[in-house]
């Protein structure tokens, strides 16, 4: 048991080793696949920074998406043409991060006082005035079009190098497949070390406690306002590091609505599915929620047609006309027979399912008791 338990606790490592090794695939369309699956390891690092706020914190968040936009959008304006900044990555990703995280402090600050359904209303509404900020202050983001392109330098001061297309499909330009797809799987292991080992911190833990009580945490001595202040700050960092990393993958900033609404439920729902407050989870949320809509779906597509079941291209013969009934019927069976999530953390698990815990201590209190009277009939 032990083995499986030291086998288990390896798998992301050998997933990230296996996501390293597509660009070497031989297979003819893995270029393709390698390059839808860069919006994927977006929106991962997207559902992460979510998960510091729900899952760590306990805080409802449905605004999510809101400071994916303005981190794209502060690359868009910090490199497109329109603007005389002309700023390389590495200081974009450090802007976009930044700036989200300021935006997230600075609306979430006279908040501080509001708990559950009332921050969660608090949040939809930040993430709907965001999407109409950006489409009218159409001098700056150029409205419902977006800003394009959005193609920086890596390193200030330095024009990138030619890099070698050492196989079919691959480009020769740092923001293209196979390195822009490096970039983000990079990017993203270090968001995870990062997180565990701030999991594992006193900040951490103190995330945690105020998640399972916020009175009992004040009387402990934490700051509850200072402590959702910094997991807001760095969920919305994280954001907008992901908003970032997209508008570069897009080659633009895409049409605000992309920012909306459902790309919060999308991130949340990746996050319930995984596990709350469980990194794994959240991972694997993303990927067979956002990998289903942005890989399976077209591949299934695609293989409909090639075998002439669907020649017209009708939409009710599509797999992707239907992937909004199949999200939700697989958040029904979900919320029905799993309710902690496919990876649940070990503490929201116990939270869910009282009466394990409850059956574990009615036998240890008959093993105790058989144990008392095994003693006294021996002394007898």
């Amino acid at each position: 048991m032990s083995l499986v338990r030291g086998a288990l606790g390896y798998w992301m490592v050998a997933g990230f080793v296996l996501l390293a090794a597509v660009p070497f695939l031989p297979y003819r369309d893995a270029p393709i696949y390698g390059t839808q699956a860069i919006p994927v390891l977006c929106f991962v690092i997207l559902a992460l920074g979510l998960n510091v706020v729900v899952g760590y914190t306990g805080l409802l968040h449905l605004g999510i998406a809101a400071f994916f936009g303005i981190g794209a959008y502060t690359a868009g304006v910090l490199t497109t043409t329109a603007f005389p900044f002309g700023s390389s990555f590495v200081v974009v990703a450090v802007a976009s991060a930044l700036t989200a995280a300021a935006v997230g402090v600075a609306t979430t600050a006279p908040t501080l006082r509001l708990r559950g359904d009332y921050l969660a209303l608090v949040t939809l509404g930040f993430g709907l005035i965001t999407i109409y900020v950006i489409r009218n202050l159409a001098a700056i983001t150029d409205g419902t079009q977006g800003l394009t392109p959005v193609a920086p330098d890596f390193f200030p001061g330095i024009d990138d190098p030619v890099l070698p297309k050492s196989r079919p499909g691959w480009n020769n330009s740092w923001r293209k497949y196979p390195y822009l797809y490096y970039l983000c799987l990079g990017l993203l292991a270090v968001v995870v070390v990062f997180l565990r080992n701030l999991e594992r911190s006193r900040l951490g833990r103190a995330w945690v406690a105020l998640r399972e009580d916020e009175l009992a945490a004040s009387c402990m001595g934490l700051n509850p306002a200072r402590l959702k202040l910094s997991a807001i700050a760095l969920g919305a960092g994280l954001a907008g590091l992901a908003g970032a990393l997209f508008a570069v993958s897009q080659n633009g900033t895409t049409e605000p609505k992309a920012y909306g609404f459902e790309r919060s439920m999308i991130a949340l729902c990746c996050v319930i599915l995984g596990g709350l407050g469980n990194r794994p989870g959240v991972i694997l949320g993303v990927v067979l929620l956002v990998g289903y809509d942005q890989i399976l779906t077209p591949l299934l597509d695609n293989w409909l047609q090639a075998q002439k079941l669907n020649p017209n291209g009708k939409e009710y013969l599509k797999v992707s006309g239907w992937r909004l009934c199949i999200f939700g019927l697989a958040l029904i069976l979900m919320m029905r027979l799993r309710p902690e999530g496919l990876l649940p953390s070990a503490r929201q698990k116990r939270e869910l399912h009282p009466e394990q815990d409850e059956a574990a201590g009615e036998a240890a209190a008959r093993a105790e008791v058989a144990g008392h009277e095994a003693g006294g009939a021996a002394r007898a």
